[in-house]
């Protein structure tokens, strides 16, 4: 039954012209002068597009390899991409990890459907996922059938999704917004940019991949370059994807008339965000350590790219030291289990090795990269432990860098943006490879008002590991190093930051070599009301002492740790609901400890949290 349903949709197709007619367009699109197009250009001009297509189709399979990083068309197909390829037979098309099954757009694809008021499932959709694995299919099987079905699908989607005027200004609501801003939104552009290249490299050698359908691919990619070109974000990390992935469109395919302008566009946009958008210390401005981890992959993949380019000189030195920056940062800021602390839009845990592997190319003199990249077995540590980056706003405590470490990491930085929470002063404590008090995650990020609502539960300050006054989220993130200092003995360190109108939020950590951790939180300021500091628990359940306003884990293992709240002021201590979210859409119920008293105008409010790991 699959097989006749992708058959008679292929069918029909090709009796639309959509599938067997070479589009002209194509070779006005393409430099015919370029060596190795002379045949095509002879068939062009005498007016025989048919040829024309054949020996342009020919010239692209002959053509030789371009090395750029893209996943390899030999890569093996895993279970689940062969779960994706067989469901997008069905039109089940894996769009987003947090909506699963997957679901049915309908025997006549409805590239329009939005089954979920997530926005991003909307998005999504349109970054066609499931196309690699229907290639990688054919690629291990060699059944036409998913090849059929790519192109089938390709030329729908075309078909379906025009390309109008399209003006961000002209958006509005996105409930009730054009089809045509969630097709070609730029970054959903950039994003099917780079992965046609491997649809391309992967199907070309098949049957329904023939000379009048790559004129129509080449046709649609050229629209998708040209539309990105004219329309990249203004800011932020879409701005980087849609650069890097724009110039590795122009390396692999030099053959287009703009490659060389779009080319050296791509190289100032990232060569100026690099300044604008990481901070000296390394810092990715939004504050996130996923989105900074992404950002180091695009400012390496665009290093990688220009050098496969010929043009591994185009950036400055300084590009090159700032990247590097940003990946000290990473391995700082990480757990000894190479993970990173889940604040703002955290969603899901990166593997790292592969990626230190890919940067101790472009670093080698680094040796902790090198000891990273082999997980301990070459390379050496740094000489020291805890790291400041006062700009940024983390601060690193440790006393190790091995799995018996323990490490506590501080967020309190500068405003930041969309991505960051306000969860100014949180912080996460990591002991013999359990993060006792991660932070909250991201969840979702935005569509109708119950999804919003879904976001705001977990952006809220009520459920980070810091101070709020009367339940409110943070007024103002504009934290400044007070001082530290860091030895044998351990690091103390203490920042502030104007947390609301007429409240100042002093924190002070001081962490001692054994692990043990002192914190002093105080509310200075003429605001009045209720004064509440909260600590977030990783999923358990633990022992409670409301009277001595302590919590104690009981691991079975041993590896504990003790949490006890003082002040001189009366406070009460309180259980509430807790979450923490490690994917999107997906959450664990936490204990989640709320220790308050009331300030009176003018006074102020100290708390002593003490923290011991056990035993």
């Amino acid at each position: 039954m699959k097989r006749l349903f992708t058959g008679l949709l292929t069918l029909l197709l090709c009796f639309q012209g959509r599938a067997v007619t070479p589009d002209p367009e194509a070779f006005r699109l393409l430099d015919l002068s370029r060596p190795g197009l002379e045949e095509v250009s002879a068939s062009y001009h005498a007016g025989n597009i048919p040829a024309a297509a054949d020996a342009l189709l020919r010239y692209f399979k002959d053509r030789s390899p371009v090395n750029l990083p893209l996943a390899s068309p030999d890569a093996p197909l895993t279970a689940q991409e062969q779960k994706w390829a067989d469901e997008a037979l069905e039109h089940r098309f894996f769009v987003h990890t947090g909506y699963q099954p997957s679901f049915f757009y309908g025997q006549d694809i409805d590239w329009t459907y939005w089954p979920v008021k997530d926005n991003e499932l909307r998005w999504q959709l349109h970054r066609t996922k499931w196309w690699v694995p229907l290639g990688k299919a054919w690629r291990a099987s060699g059944d036409d059938k998913y090849a059929r079905e790519w192109v089938a699908e390709y030329l729908d989607w075309i078909q379906k999704n025009p390309l109008g005027n399209y003006d961000e200004n002209a958006i509005g609501d996105l409930l009730t917004a054009d089809n045509m801003y969630f097709a070609w939104r730029p970054l959903e552009v950039s994003d099917r940019l780079e992965h046609q290249l491997e649809q391309f490299l992967l199907l070309l050698p098949s049957r329904p991949f023939d000379g009048a359908f790559l004129t129509r691919f080449l046709v649609n990619y050229h629209r998708h370059c040209a539309h990105l070109s004219a329309h990249f974000a203004p800011s932020g990390n879409h701005r980087l994807f849609e650069a890097q992935r724009l110039l590795m469109a122009t390396v692999f395919f030099p053959e287009m008339r703009e490659s060389a302008t779009w080319q050296q566009q791509c190289i100032e946009i990232l060569g100026k965000e690099m300044d604008r958008q990481v901070y000296p210390d390394g810092i990715q401005y939004e504050l996130d350590p996923h989105y900074h981890l992404e950002c180091v992959k695009i400012f390496a993949k665009a290093l990688s790219i220009c050098e496969a380019a010929g043009r591994a000189d185009v950036f400055p030195p300084a590009f090159k030291e700032r990247l590097h920056l940003m990946i000290q940062a990473i391995y700082n800021y990480s757990f000894p289990d190479y993970c990173n602390p889940m604040f703002s839009d955290f969603h899901g845990q990166a593997q790292m090795p592969p990626l230190y592997r890919q940067w101790q190319k472009i670093f080698p003199e680094d040796k902790m990269i090198a000891w990273l990249s082999g997980e301990g077995e070459e390379g050496q540590v740094p000489s020291y432990l805890s790291r400041a980056f006062s700009r940024g706003g983390y601060y690193c405590l440790r006393n190790g860098w091995d799995e018996e470490s323990t490490v506590l990491v501080l967020k309190a930085g500068p405003p930041a943006f969309w991505h960051c929470q306000p969860d100014n002063g949180t912080f996460e404590y990591w002991r013999k490879g359990r993060n006792f008090l991660p932070d909250s995650g991201g969840y979702v990020y935005g569509g109708d008002a119950g999804i919003l609502a879904q976001r705001e539960w977990f952006r809220q300050t009520a459920v980070h590991n810091t101070i709020t006054l009367d339940g409110r989220n943070l007024e103002r993130t504009d934290s400044r190093l007070v001082s530290w200092s860091s030895d044998s003995t351990g690091t103390h360190l203490c920042v502030e930051n104007p947390s609301y109108e007429g409240l100042m939020h002093r924190r002070s950590v001081f962490f001692r070599a054994d692990g043990t951790v002192r914190i002093e939180d105080v509310a200075s300021g003429e605001a009045a009301g209720v004064v509440a500091l909260s600590y977030n628990l990783l999923p358990c359940e633990p022992e409670e002492d409301y009277l001595s306003h302590r919590v104690q884990t009981v691991f079975p293992d041993g590896n504990n740790v003790s949490i006890c709240v003082l002040s001189p002021s009366y406070i009460t201590m309180e259980r509430l609901e807790g979450r923490i979210s490690y994917t999107y859409k997906h959450y664990q119920e936490r204990p989640r400890y709320r220790f308050s008293t009331y300030k009176k105008a003018g006074e102020t409010i100290r708390f002593v949290t003490l923290i011991d790991p056990l035993p």
